[in-house]
């Protein structure tokens, strides 16, 4: 890919993000609206900016968007058209022209994780994304791939992909950090990912 002059992330309220190949600015915006699942909006707002602080993006580039349209919930779909509006008013009003998000299987099959994806798509099918503005989806594995940690690496080398980086020992130390700022999200199988995840390691991804 060229070099993004600003690249937009669109994911939920935890996760690290990898910056690795990212030469560009990077913009967040977080559309897990509060990520108030458990009635932790707040406190996940602020993990969030922590996050985003070890990981090198600044406040003013992170956006956190409350709607009561949007509400966090692994079993609801959002509303795909209203969604869109919303990310291709981010999109125009920062200049970018590159979007990273989830792909069909939102990494975990997280239905708000699926809306962001499909309200991509909508935008990019649709022809409605701004000229130049490309967008790459993180693909999702099997589980089995999912938790092999670094091994996944000479499986996503022979599998075709658009992009793949591969982090440092350092990066992955700095996203695992980031993640930790998620403190009232690491339930158990959360801190199994920190350990396994290939997602903490490498990332694959496709062009829309």
């Amino acid at each position: 890919c060229n070099t993004p002059k600003a690249a937009l992330a669109l994911q939920s309220d935890h996760g690290a993000i990898a910056r690795k190949g990212m030469r560009g600015r990077l913009v967040l915006l977080c559309l897990l609206f509060s990520g108030n699942y458990y009635n932790q909006g707040e406190i996940r707002k602020k993990e969030l900016e922590q996050s985003c602080c070890v990981l090198g993006i600044p406040a003013s580039d992170v956006t956190v968007i409350d709607h009561r349209d949007f509400p966090d919930d692994p079993a609801v779909e959002w509303d795909t058209q209203l969604l869109a509006t919303l990310v291709l008013e981010h999109i125009e009003a920062k200049n970018i022209n590159l979007v990273v998000t989830f792909d069909a299987g939102g990494v975990s099959g997280h239905a708000n994780h699926i809306s962001l994806y499909k309200a991509v798509r909508y935008l990019h099918s649709e022809g409605k994304l701004p000229e130049g503005c490309r967008v790459l989806v993180l693909e999702s594995v099997n589980l089995f791939r999912k938790y092999i940690s670094f091994l996944d690496v000479l499986i996503s080398c022979l599998l075709p992909r658009d992009e793949l980086f591969i982090l440092t020992e350092e990066e992955t130390e700095q996203a695992k950090r980031a993640m930790r700022c998620h403190r009232s999200q690491l339930l158990g199988y959360r801190q199994l990912y920190l350990l396994f995840s290939r997602y903490l390691v490498l990332n694959s991804l496709r062009l829309l």
